[in-house]
């Protein structure tokens, strides 16, 4: 009866927490309000006489309204401008071309399977682990392949198969932020960083690689605390499994010997692909390093091309296993995967434009630069620590009713970038601390569009399940991911380490 009470208030609360993210607007809207929030904001101030003085170059900044004539003359004129220069927008569209292509070929998909069905026994569970984690950089492949797959693997080892489907599904989700291979997310976060950055410092060299060395840190981190909760605590709570409660039989997906062959060929091309960037990057005069000084890291063609690196790396074995695999039978099949790939992007791009004439009124305004200084003023005596632990909380709590990674932090990196370099944290750091918040919660929150997915395979096994049963078991790995992560994240911080490329975590 008290297990029940219990069960009953936390249904209480998810539905709760379900109600309110249903009603939040579309992120579109969202922006097209702050749009008027912030003219409207320019206005008032203006009126008020509004100002601050910049620390970084003494000057007093005042708050100038958006609604003089020439504001509004330039808000009609460079509209479009806001959009097409809009930092990094090639950069994502151009590296969704490789994964995109990786993925409507079918790449990824067989690719995950076949890893996780090779391996040795004793190591299947750290392996389901180790390929979801690593999956995200799969797109939407990892939590919509791991889930099903995971749990039929449990239920023939002899495990529940509903706890191979919860590990399958957070291992990718939880652990979004952290992987051993730059992909989309990267990429994502980077597009509203670099321009949030450039409203303090323009000449601040930011690339996307500035998060790389934490998040390849905390893969393996991440693997052995997902590893501990499943054994501690998900298989032993879910017990044995009663087949009675099975909805449907389920059975594992059989991919052809030409698929699992295609697979190999894909894989051998990834690898040759590496070895060439190795052969290009290695050599002191290697074409990927600064010609002039022989760096890989500054302002070397490595750095200054890794969108389309990035790209290769996944499109040639994608084109590769489309081709051996039978997906891909002529240009028509290339061309719409191609397509298929950018569509995906609509949303994205749809947030862009309007993302750009926010973050572009915020500038003209000097709004952004105000809040930054003022905000920056309240921080100044907080510790390091209290700043990210707060931080980190924030953005777990609104990633409970905004889905979007990139519509969050599209949002969030005018205010928040800006503040945090006036204290002079870089904005690696910042960004950084916002990837983990926006990770720890993914597995709980009701927006997440693999939910409805992840619940349909669980009921194929207890038809009795509901989303009550999915938080519960999910809601242990976000408290220990989020715990370990945050305190690896402030260990780094106090020991003053890079978090990539050129990305200290301070300016100074």
């Amino acid at each position: 009866m008290k297990d029940q009470k219990k069960r009953s208030a936390v249904d209480r609360f998810l539905s709760w927490i379900e109600r309110v993210g249903n009603k939040t607007p579309n992120p579109v809207i969202i922006f097209i309000l702050l749009i008027g929030v912030i003219i409207f904001a320019s206005w008032v101030f203006s009126l008020l006489g509004v100002s601050s003085v910049n620390p970084a170059t003494n000057e007093v900044v005042q708050v100038e309204s958006l609604l003089t004539k020439s504001n509004l003359i330039r808000m009609i004129e460079e509209a479009i401008t806001n959009f097409t220069a809009f930092p990094a927008l090639g950069l994502v569209l151009t590296v969704m071309l490789g994964i995109g292509l990786a993925e409507q070929s079918g790449y990824f998909e067989v690719m995950l399977t076949s890893v996780v069905e090779k391996a040795p026994k004793n190591l299947v569970l750290w392996v389901i682990i180790l390929v979801g984690v690593l999956g995200n950089v799969a797109g939407d492949a990892a939590p919509i392949v791991m889930p099903p797959l995971a749990a039929i693997i449990f239920l023939k080892m002899g495990y529940h198969p509903i706890a191979g489907a919860i590990v399958g599904y957070v291992a990718p989700l939880g652990g979004f932020a952290a992987n051993l291979i730059p992909g989309m997310s990267d990429a994502l976060v980077f597009a509203f960083t670099e321009p949030a950055a450039a409203l303090v410092d323009p000449s601040l060299q930011v690339n996307v690689l500035m998060n790389y060395y934490f998040i390849a840190f905390s893969t393996p981190i991440l693997v052995m605390v997902i590893y501990w909760i499943l054994k501690k605590y998900t298989l032993p709570r879910l017990g044995t499994y009663n087949p009675e409660d099975r909805e449907e039989q389920v059975e594992a997906k059989e991919y052809t010997k030409q698929e699992r062959a295609a697979v190999k060929w894909g894989n051998w091309s990834a690898l040759l692909v590496l070895l060439v960037l190795l052969l290009l990057t290695i050599p002191e005069n290697g074409l990927l390093r600064n010609q002039e000084t022989g760096s890989i890291v500054n302002d070397s063609p490595l750095m200054n091309g890794i969108g389309i690196i990035m790209t290769i790396f996944f499109f040639v074995p994608g084109l590769v296993y489309g081709i051996k695999a039978g997906t891909i039978n002529n240009s028509h099949d290339f061309a719409f995967m191609l397509t298929k790939s950018m569509q995906s992007m609509g949303s994205f791009i749809v947030i862009v434009f309007f993302a750009s004439q926010m973050m572009a009124y915020f500038n003209w305004s000097n709004l952004g630069t105000v809040l930054a200084v003022e905000g920056a003023g309240l921080l100044q005596n907080a510790s390091g620590p209290v700043l990210i632990i707060g931080f980190i909380l924030l953005t777990a709590f609104i990633n409970m009713f905004i889905g979007s990674a990139s519509s969050k932090w599209a949002i969030l990196a005018p205010i928040f970038i800006p503040m945090f370099m006036l204290l002079d944290f870089h904005p690696a750091f910042t960004q950084m601390a916002y990837r983990i918040g926006d990770s720890i919660t993914n597995p709980l929150s009701p927006m997440m569009p693999y939910m409805p997915l992840l619940l349909a395979v669980v009921q194929r096994y207890d038809k009795k399940s509901g989303i009550g049963t999915l938080m519960a078991n999910a809601l242990p790995y976000s408290v220990a991911i989020g715990i370990i992560w945050t305190v690896l994240f402030i260990v780094w911080y106090l020991i003053g380490l890079p978090l990539g490329p050129n990305s200290p975590a301070f300016l100074s």
